[in-house]
């Protein structure tokens, strides 16, 4: 083993930053390098396009005649499964990369989140319509399921020989002619959108001739309830004590009144999930992966009980700690597609140490678990728009002209005053040029 290899290995990467926000993009890179998260040469790489150009843009979608960023940034105190982890997050929003990073260093003080999931199941739906008898059907096809399976596998040899492949066939009646036959395959790290589609299809004929019906629909579904991911934390009660807050156990009763309320309202759970997808979100952005996909699954799964619902529960625990739970379907890849493509988001999953496809899963969850978290600490005790401004009044210092350390100190006198407008940003700033004598 190299020298350079015993000595990463001795340096314990710790996800705690301190003063990471107050420094600037270059120093933050630096410390990144210092702490080990990347090499200097990655470093340097996360520093405008980092590599993305134009000709990959042009070989991933259509009609390409730019490029289009978002700033990316990192979630810090993130303990999950005991490991240190830094989560990318690549969002627009200001607030959640600060919420995600506050909360997770809440959870820390319980021990962090603790992530399992289900093994990489994405499924093939094919529609038989018209079909003669739907017991007829339901039979035969059941009977066969040992022959189709292997079909399956068949088709898709590389996969099987990843550990992957078709797991099981399942049939379903959505009327009285109709059915859907469901082939759960196990993609391993891939999404696996692209091989289930094209299984879908050659398996569609076979299946109608065993049933008799027509062939309608031949797609996957992104309801992936077999591979669904579950997040589990604790934050000690004494935790959630702030200024102006000194009781935690009265904030702790304030976010379980919260959940109450999600639970009993579909229109605030709507809201509620939406600060779990902030976090969930924002980290598949920086990494590559369909949130799209991963958005419509989550919804549909919050409603599957025909009443929409939080994605998340928080109770109180024996000791009067707070404990939050997270469950829900999240297809993720770390191979192909973007992960191939695109520089970025290499460089993405290496700074977070994704390790699988289920592991990225993981991470984005245990994101989404805090995002929810500090939303709901914020609402039950400050309310959401006084970090949410704080955090805003960079941007309208930003835009009024600052630059430099002049950025911080204009939106920290906005945020004072509590007045976000442009205009007052650039008083603000040419006061504060004139005092340092400095031409803008």
């Amino acid at each position: 083993m190299s020298d350079d290899k015993v000595q990463t290995l001795k340096v314990k990467r710790s996800s705690r930053l301190s003063g990471f926000y107050r420094q600037t993009p270059e120093s933050r890179r630096t410390r990144l390098v210092e702490s080990r998260w990347l090499a200097p040469e990655e470093a340097e790489a996360c520093a405008g396009l980092g590599g993305f150009d134009e000709a990959c843009a042009d070989a991933m979608v259509e009609n390409v005649i730019g490029l289009h960023g978002l700033p990316l940034g990192v979630a810090l105190n993130f303990v999950v499964n005991a490991q240190d982890r830094l989560l990318p997050m690549a969002v627009e929003e200001p607030s959640i990369i600060a919420a995600a990073s506050y909360a997770a260093r809440l959870c820390a003080e319980g021990g962090g989140f603790s992530v399992s999931w289900d093994e990489p199941i994405t499924t093939a739906q094919v529609q038989l319509l018209e079909v003669p008898s739907l017991t007829a059907a339901e039979t035969v096809l059941r009977t066969r399921a040992p022959e189709l399976l292997a079909e399956a596998n068949a088709c898709m040899g590389a996969m099987c020989a990843r550990g992957g492949g078709a797991r099981e066939l399942e049939v379903r009646v959505l009327d009285a002619t109709t059915l859907v036959v469901h082939v759960h395959v196990d993609t391993r790290d891939a999404m696996g959108a692209n091989l289930v589609n094209g299984l879908a299809e050659r398996m569609a004929p076979r299946l109608a001739a065993l049933t008799g019906g027509r062939v309608g629909l031949k797609i996957l579904t992104n309801l992936a309830d077999r591979r669904k991911v579950y997040v589990r934390t604790t934050v000690p009660a004494s935790a959630l004590a702030s200024e102006g807050f000194p009781d935690g156990t009265a904030v702790r009763d304030a976010i379980l009144e919260a959940q109450l309320f999600a639970e009993m309202d579909p229109y605030r759970a709507v809201t509620h999930n939406k600060g779990v997808m902030n976090g969930v979100d924002a980290v598949l952005v920086a990494c590559g992966n369909d949130w799209r996909a991963v958005e419509a699954g989550a919804h549909a799964y919050a409603a599957r009980s025909g009443v929409y619902r939080p994605l998340t529960s928080w109770k109180q625990g024996p000791a009067g700690e707070l404990v939050g739970l997270l469950e829900m379907p999240l297809a993720t890849s770390t191979v192909g597609g973007a992960a191939r493509s695109h520089p970025g988001v290499q460089r993405a999953l290496k700074l977070a140490r994704v390790t699988s496809a289920v592991d990225l899963a993981g991470v984005a969850a245990a994101a989404g678990l805090a995002t929810n978290l500090a939303a709901l600490k914020a609402l039950s005790t400050e309310g959401i728009q006084k970090g949410h401004m704080a955090l805003h009044a960079r941007r309208v210092a930003a835009e009024a002209g600052a630059q430099g350390e002049l950025v911080e100190i204009v939106a920290e006198r906005l945020a004072r005053e509590r007045v976000y407008r442009p205009e007052r940003a650039r008083e603000i700033l040419a006061e504060e040029a004139g005092r340092k004598g400095t031409v803008r």
